[in-house]
């Protein structure tokens, strides 16, 4: 119960700090297995996927989240692991234990959507996107029925800048746009190259 509401209070808190709009362009929500992939440029971006979903998909979708973030306080570790029930992985080969997609498949096999960032690491270039990782690709592979939906946000870098504390209120979107599938015989560069194009056709144009 006490997880519940903390949730609903998180949800309520980024909605006023960020305005956060959901925009499905390209599907509908829907209970399905999915996984949502973004952009990533914060630390928040995590967070504003995971509160711009339904509250009945929202219980069934797992952040996929890096365990050196957020088991470094206990505060981050109750929201991880109580409250986005998240699927923790270790970013660092030294000191990893098992293998990252299997960790994902099992929480696609127990009927979880996830949520997770191709990039691997925050952008904090001025590219667009960085160079996807394997990893989503892999996870193709083993679990074919997954959609896949590119989420586009816009303005969250702003809102939550590298190394400041304190959220900078401004109005942030997050577009979900068409779910894609692993065609049969697709090839990695392929399919990463496909991933990469959806979600970059979400992002506004440049002026």
């Amino acid at each position: 119960m006490f997880e519940w509401l903390a949730g609903k209070a998180l949800v309520g808190a980024v909605g006023a700090l960020t305005g956060v709009r959901p925009i499905w362009k390209g599907c509908a929500p829907a209970d399905v297995a999915r996984v949502y992939y973004g952009n990533h440029s914060s630390h928040g971006d995590v967070i504003v996927i995971w509160t711009s979903l339904p509250p009945t998909l929202r219980g069934k979708t797992r952040p996929v989240a890096g365990s050196d973030y957020w088991l470094k306080s206990r505060l981050r570790s109750y929201f991880a692991t109580r409250v986005f029930n998240a699927v923790l992985v270790d970013r660092d080969p030294k000191t990893r234990q098992g293998d990252p997609i299997a960790t994902m498949i099992e929480a696609v096999d127990q009927g979880a959507s996830l949520i997770l960032f191709p990039e691997g690491t925050r952008n904090t270039t001025d590219a667009r996107l960085l160079p996807f990782k394997s990893g989503i690709h892999r996870l193709a592979q083993a679990r074919p029925q997954l959609e896949f939906v590119p989420v586009w946000l816009e303005n969250l870098n702003r809102v939550m800048p590298k190394g400041e504390v304190v959220p900078i209120p401004l109005l942030c979107t997050t577009t979900f746009g068409e779910p894609l599938r692993l065609i049969e015989s697709e090839a990695k560069e392929a399919f990463l190259d496909r991933c990469r194009d959806a979600l970059l056709a979400l992002a506004p144009s440049r002026s």
